[in-house]
């Protein structure tokens, strides 16, 4: 990472040093959680797979009847990402209900070269399946307890015992030979990386249990901050390599899919 990472936000077109940056307090986005965000990786400043993002945030926004001023959102980003300059790191575009537009530019988290995973219940929430919206509370104490039990991230799971996804990633594993993730119908976000994987490899797509994933002879997290990141066991139980031969496959693809639709 570049030691000098600027971190800027722009509210509503007003760009500042992103500690500087200020929103009135009463404003449900921080009230209630009532508001949509995005995070978008930035390769050498570029935006990978922005109109993407701005499409998901769109359907979000209009599944909980949320206004959202898209282009105004666009220019505000454009000048930011002008101001930021090139550097490695995310973007993050959030709209609350109080008629905010913010975006950041923001370091890329670490993540360990492999995660230890805990399994995690979790009931889906209908109204909401789908919507990247800012009530992400419950995401967050899945995170919590799965560190409670000695692991660096959660897979959620359905009382059902199906296997749903991470709180912030998706989740991708070998059984029988084949690369599986859990289907959309399942209930789990609609994950711009996933697709990518999804158009770049063959994966089988549906709904397994948690004695699936406990079985696997790999498994892999994929999200915009994480790309791919090998599974090194699960609730405790060890899988086979991490990285894995299929996980080395998905992150060459998705390397590719990367320099490829930003022209490298």
């Amino acid at each position: 990472m570049d030691s000098g990472f600027a971190e800027l936000a722009s509210v509503d077109g007003v760009i500042t040093a992103t500690a500087e940056a200020t929103v009135p307090l009463k404003d449900d986005g921080l009230y209630r959680g009532d508001g949509v965000f995005e995070v978008i990786r930035l390769y050498d400043g570029r935006p990978f797979a922005l109109a993407d993002h701005y499409e998901r945030m769109q359907r979000s926004a209009a599944a909980i009847e949320l206004p959202l001023d898209r282009p105004a959102l666009e220019a505000e980003v454009e000048a930011l990402l002008a101001a930021a300059g090139p550097t490695e790191g995310q973007l993050r575009l959030i709209v609350t209900r109080g008629g905010r537009r913010i975006a950041a530019t923001e370091p890329v988290p670490a993540h360990a070269a492999a995660a230890t995973v805990a399994s995690v219940t979790y009931q889906p929430t209908l109204i909401l399946n789908g919507v990247k919206s800012l009530s992400y509370a419950a995401n967050m104490e899945a995170t919590r307890v799965a560190h409670g039990r000695g692991a660096e991230e959660a897979v959620l799971v359905r009382p059902d015992g199906t296997v749903l996804e991470p709180p912030t990633s998706s989740i991708f594993w070998v059984s029988d030979g084949e690369l599986r993730t859990t289907a959309l119908e399942a209930g789990v976000l609609a994950s711009i990386t996933r697709a990518r994987l999804l158009a770049a490899l063959a994966v089988s797509e549906g709904e397994w249990p948690i004695a699936d994933l406990l079985g696997a002879s790999e498994a892999f997290l994929a999200s915009t901050t994480r790309e791919i990141q090998p599974v090194h066991s699960v609730d405790g139980a060890e899988l086979g390599a991490a990285p894995g031969p299929r996980t080395l496959e998905a992150r060459e693809a998705f390397a590719a899919t990367v320099a490829r639709e930003l022209g490298d």
